[in-house]
């Protein structure tokens, strides 16, 4: 695979959304490797920012090439790095787990699903869940 497909975003969300609980809406973003938007849903009664938190758990992910698992570290340990990264990103990265990178079967960088609305150790695991069920790769951080 040289490209993420719709076809897979669309697999990815159904299955993420599938390992998510009733009690907590879903929202699951999926970017392509240079941060584009390539599929979206958002479950009933989710709040209104929950785009906003995914997308930028996911972009934040693809922005240092590792899950957003490691950006939640760093922004303890180094806060002043998160500062200047939010800074030149147009303040796009959200530093928490649930944004998680998509790679094919050999490794390569194919974009990034996030994932909000549950705890974000919970968000995380769902991202994880959807990249397996297409076939495909996860890189947490």
């Amino acid at each position: 695979m040289t490209e993420l497909t719709l076809a897979a975003a669309n697999t990815i969300i159904v299955a993420a959304l599938g390992k998510g609980t009733d009690a907590k809406p879903l929202t699951v973003a999926v970017l392509d490797a240079g941060g584009h938007l390539k599929a979206l849903q958002k479950q009933d009664g989710a709040s209104m920012l929950r785009y906003e938190i995914a997308s930028g758990k996911a972009y934040g992910a693809l922005a240092v090439g590792m899950g957003s698992r490691w950006l939640d570290q760093a922004a303890r340990e180094r806060p002043h790095f998160m500062e200047g990264l939010n800074a030149v990103s147009g303040g796009k990265i959200v530093p928490v787990p649930g944004g998680v990178l998509i790679r094919d079967q050999a490794g390569k960088l194919l974009g990034a699903v996030g994932i909000s609305g549950d705890t974000s150790d919970n968000d995380e695991l769902a991202a994880i869940a959807g990249i397996e069920a297409a076939g495909l790769k996860h890189q947490a951080g």
